[in-house]
Parts: C-alpha cells; structure tokens; sequence
C-alpha cells in the first residue's frame, strides 16, 4: 500500500494499517459496551432511588408542617400539592421523566428547587473533599510505592500499620477527637482551630481566604487521616505483584538505576487498579463526606443530605442520591475509557 505526501511516496504496511484500524474498532465497541453500561447503572439508580428512600418512616405532608397543628383538609391539600396522592406507579413515572429533564422537584422542608438547593451547596463541598482527595490520592501513591519497593524492611511495615490503623478509625470519631484536642483544647494543648463552620464571617479578600483555610485544616486532616490508607495498599498490592516480573530484570541488566526502574517501568504497569481507586474517590468528591460534614457543620451536600433524611425530605434525599451516584458512575466510566489508553489489552 502506498501513501503519496507531495512529491515523496511513503509506502505503509497494509498490515499495520489494518491493525490499526482494528485497534480503533476494538475501542469504539469497547466505549459503546461501557456507555450502555452507563446508562444502565444511571437507570437503575432513578429506581432505587425512588423506592428505597419510601420505606423511611415518617409522613411527608406532616413533616412540611413542622409540627404546626395541621387540619386533616390541610394535611390533604399539600399531599395533592405535591402528587402523595396518586398511586406509586404514576408516581414513579413522573419522577422519571422529570428526573430524565433535570427537574429533580421541589424540596419539601425548604419549598425551593433541589437542583438549586443542590447547587448553592456543591462548591463548599468540591472544596473541602476535593482538596482531601488530591492530598489523600498523592500521599497514599507516593506511600504504597515507596512502601513496595522496600516491602519486608521497617518503613514498609510502620507505613502499612499506620495506614490500617487509620482506616479502622471511624472518620466522625477521629473529627471529634481532633475538634477535642485542637479546637476545645486538652492540657497544655491550646484551641488552635474553629470547632466547625466554613467561616467565621466579615472578612474579605485574601482575609476570607485565610479564614476559609483555617476551617478546613481539620476537617481536610480527617478525610486524609482515613482516606489514604486506601490508596496506598491498593498501590502497594499492585506494584508488588509487577516487582518479580522479567521486564524489571532485563531493565535492571541494562544498567537503568534503581529509580529509573521503580519510575518508569515499574509503576506504570502497577497503576492500573489504582486509576480505578483514584477515580473512585474522586466520585465522592460530588458526595462529600455526610459524616465529617456533620461532625464539622461544613455547609456542603453531606450536611444537606443529612437534613434531608431527618426529615424525611423525599425529593431532595432522591436528588441527592441521583448525584452521588451518578458522579461515581461517571468516574468509573472515565476510569474504564482510560484504561485501554494506559494497557491496550484491555480493549480487546
């Protein structure tokens, strides 16, 4: 086969072109296979969604009275106002369709659009997880690989045990207990840090920004105290398993230096599972952390949701499941449609 470039003739392989255009239709069938996927994951949420937050106990209509008294009539006006009253079936189908046009409903304790209501709350909580993820992500790959490439000595096992024993703490424990001894203060131990809130109010400027870091310092060490252990032995199963394979010999034959071999040959072939597992958490950056959010009273989504389950506030705990769960599976589908472009294997 021959390809004609101005005044010169190039002459091409018609086997490499046809592997070629085989790898690109290997790859769009296999970004179609995990679109379908996708959607069918984003189906079965609105599902779950709708059915599983109406076993909560609790009646709705009365809990939008907020313990005002309330006539029987009244009680049926707000349940027609906001479609209680028809079979679940319809119920159901409403709530799809409007779902399927970003119409997520109206919130019942706070009589405002969830889509709203969700949006004023999204950049406290991209903040605050998204600034732990970032740090927890990096600290844990930099960990498990330093730990796996001297796995046996000290430093791995007071690494691993480190990371093991923060993983079993429970996040709204390790808040309280920071807010304990660094907020209250304990001994000769002063309160060096607010005890929740995103800010302390009246400062502008690089005033507001400081403010706004001196906030997050706990809340951010918290979701990285417990969040990274994750990453780093995810990293560190990954890379040992690569650490006997017959590519590492050759390298170091010859002649690479040891971190030559770790960076470049070694640890890119290990990050496979690990892109899922960074991926993964940065899925939960959409879902914040219900827990430290609340320990911490950041005003983020997991404060909302939590708010929004007490009640219970049915549309406004659906819309916020839709989120949180749709933000996960649009990270995995990333993960997966980046996968072949780091191991092209994995498209075939």
């Amino acid at each position: 086969m021959t390809a004609t470039t101005g005044d010169a003739t190039a002459v091409v392989p018609a086997g490499e072109t046809r592997t070629s255009s085989g790898t690109v239709r290997a790859y769009l069938r296999y970004t179609a296979a995990r679109l379908g996927g996708a959607a069918v994951s984003l189906f079965a949420v609105l599902v779950t969604s709708f059915f599983l937050f109406r076993i909560i106990p609790g009646d709705p209509a009365k809990a939008m009275t907020q313990g005002m008294p309330t006539s029987a009539e009244q009680l049926a006006t707000l349940r027609r106002q906001f479609g209680l009253d028809q079979p679940v079936w319809q119920q159901f189908t409403d709530y799809c369709a409007k779902a399927l046009t970003g119409d997520l409903g109206t919130s019942y304790q706070f009589r405002a659009p969830v889509g709203e209501l969700i949006a004023q709350k999204v950049p406290a909580t991209l903040l605050l997880t998204g600034t732990a993820v970032v740090l927890y992500s990096a600290i844990g790959l930099w960990l498990g690989t330093r730990a796996a490439w001297r796995h046996g000595r000290l430093g791995d096992r007071l690494t691993t045990g480190v990371a093991l024993t923060l993983w079993s703490v429970p996040s709204f424990w390790l808040g309280l207990l920071l807010i304990t001894t660094f907020s209250v203060g304990v001994g000769p131990v002063p309160g060096l840090f607010p005890t929740g809130g995103m800010e302390s109010g009246g400062a502008t400027g690089m005033g507001y920004v400081a403010d706004v870091a001196h906030h997050m310092v706990l809340p951010v060490l918290t979701l990285v105290a417990v969040g990274y252990a994750q990453t780093l032995l995810v990293m560190r199963s990954s890379l040992l398993d690569e650490m006997g394979g017959d590519y590492l010999t050759t390298a170091r034959a010859k002649g690479l230096r040891d971190a030559v071999v770790r960076r470049r040959h070694a640890v890119p072939n290990a990050l496979l599972p690990t892109v899922t597992m960074v991926f993964i958490n940065l899925g939960h950056v959409a879902a914040g952390s219900i827990l430290v959010e609340t320990v911490f009273s950041w005003p983020g989504l997991g404060g909302l949701f939590y708010q929004a389950l007490s009640v219970p506030d049915l549309p406004l705990v659906q819309g916020l499941f839709v989120v949180f769960a749709g933000a996960m599976i649009l990270m995995n589908l990333l993960a997966d449609l980046l996968y072949p472009l780091l191991d092209p294997r994995v498209a075939r």
